[in-house]
C-alpha cells in the first residue's frame, strides 16, 4: 500500500489488479459488456424517469471518472487480471486485460470518513475469488490509506452472486432499503451491508486469505 493517497493509483493482489480504466480499455469494454449482457444487465444502473442527467457514452463516462477522482469523490478502478502471476507477472499492470470494474463512490471526509462501493466481473472470470479479493484491497486501501471509517456495499436481494462476496468478506448486514436504486429499468430494493475500520484491524484482505486462495494464473474451480 502506498503511504499516502494520490490518484491514479494501481493495486495488485495475486493475478487481481486495480488500475484506472483507459480509453484504450474502450473496445474490450464494450465487447465484453455486449457479449455478457445477460450476465450484467439485470444488475445495470439505469436512468430514472425524469432524469436530466446526460449519461454519455464510454468517452463521456472516461472524462467523468478522471474528474471525479481528481475531485477526491470517487475511485474509478478497471479490474484487470495478471495472467503471468506469480511466475511470470506483467511488466506493466496499468495495462493488463480488462475484466470488470470496481467504483468507490459517494466518498465522504470530515464526520462520516465513508463511501460506497459497487464492482462487476466479466462471466468468463467469475467464481475463482476475483470479485472479493478486489473488494478487499479496495477496503484496505481505503481504510489504511485514506483513513476512512466505513465501507457500504448495497446487493440486491436476488443477486446471490454479489451476495456471496459480501458474505466472503464477512461484512455485516444493516437492513433493507427500499427502491434505493433505478436498476434494470424499475427502482429496486437493495440490502445493505457494511465493514468498518476495525473490524479487521490486520486488513480485509489477509482476513479474506485466512480462508480463502489469492486468484492466480490459472482459472479454476472457486476453492469455496
Amino acid at each position: 500500500m502506498p503511504r499516502h493517497h494520490h490518484w491514479p493509483v494501481t493495486l495488485q493482489a495475486g493475478g487481481v489488479v486495480l488500475r484506472p480504466l483507459r480509453r484504450a480499455d474502450e473496445v474490450r469494454w464494450t465487447t465484453m459488456r455486449e457479449r455478457d449482457w445477460d450476465w450484467l444487465g439485470p444488475w445495470e444502473a439505469t436512468k430514472p424517469p425524469g432524469s436530466r442527467e446526460r449519461v454519455g457514452g464510454y468517452g463521456a463516462m472516461i472524462s467523468r471518472n478522471r474528474r471525479r477522482a481528481r475531485e477526491g469523490a470517487s475511485l474509478p478502478w478497471a479490474i484487470g487480471w495478471d495472467d503471468g502471476w506469480p511466475d511470470h507477472p506483467a511488466m506493466n499492470r496499468a495495462t493488463t486485460p480488462l475484466i470488470g470494474q470496481l467504483t468507490v463512490s459517494a466518498i465522504s471526509l470530515g464526520s462520516a470518513m465513508s463511501c460506497s462501493m459497487g464492482y462487476w466481473v466479466a462471466s468468463a472470470y467469475a467464481g475463482i475469488g476475483i470479485a472479493p479479493t478486489a473488494v478487499a484491497l479496495a477496503c484496505d486501501y481505503v481504510f489504511q490509506v485514506m483513513g476512512l471509517h466505513r465501507v457500504e456495499i448495497c446487493v440486491r436481494p436476488e443477486n446471490s452472486k454479489s451476495l456471496r462476496v459480501v458474505d466472503k468478506l464477512g461484512m455485516a448486514e444493516e437492513g433493507m432499503r427500499p427502491s434505493y436504486l433505478h436498476i434494470d429499468g424499475q427502482w429496486r430494493d437493495h440490502r445493505v451491508f457494511r465493514l468498518l475500520a476495525d473490524d479487521y484491524p490486520d486488513g480485509v484482505l489477509r482476513n479474506y486469505l485466512v480462508n480463502h486462495l489469492l486468484p492466480g494464473a490459472e482459472l479454476g474451480e472457486d476453492e469455496g
